[in-house]
């Protein structure tokens, strides 16, 4: 039974030291797309078994996303990386967002069924 604690203990342990290298990584990446657009906001969701997503967005208007493989890693990523981190993403926070013909051809390709590479 001790043998048994003992190994959960153990792969606890792996577990949160893996779940810890994951953040820095994370953290790392946001900070790169921080200081490449006058610095960052993001927004947290839960997106199910895949995992969490974390949206970006510059203060040059520039978007992006990363996924974290839960939502305590994406936390701590965002916590590590010091930025601002906002509980919805509406309003102010999404109109600061800036899309270009890119976004706006895909977005349609997908909705309309047209090229999704446009």
């Amino acid at each position: 039974m001790a043998d048994t604690a003992k190994t959960q203990q153990v792969d606890d342990s792996k577990q949160a030291a893996k779940a810890e290298r994951r953040a820095v990584k994370l953290a790392k990446e946001i900070g790169t797309f921080a200081r490449a657009h006058g610095g960052a906001e993001g927004q947290i969701a839960y997106i199910g078994h895949e995992g969490t997503r974390i949206v970006l967005v510059g203060e040059d208007g520039a978007w992006g996303d990363l996924v974290a493989p839960t939502y305590a890693v994406a936390q701590s990523a965002v916590e590590k990386a010091g930025i601002t981190v906002h509980e919805e993403f509406d309003g102010e926070f999404a109109a600061k967002v800036k899309t270009g013909p890119y976004e706006w051809s895909r977005m349609a390709g997908i909705q309309l069924g047209g090229p999704s590479n446009g």
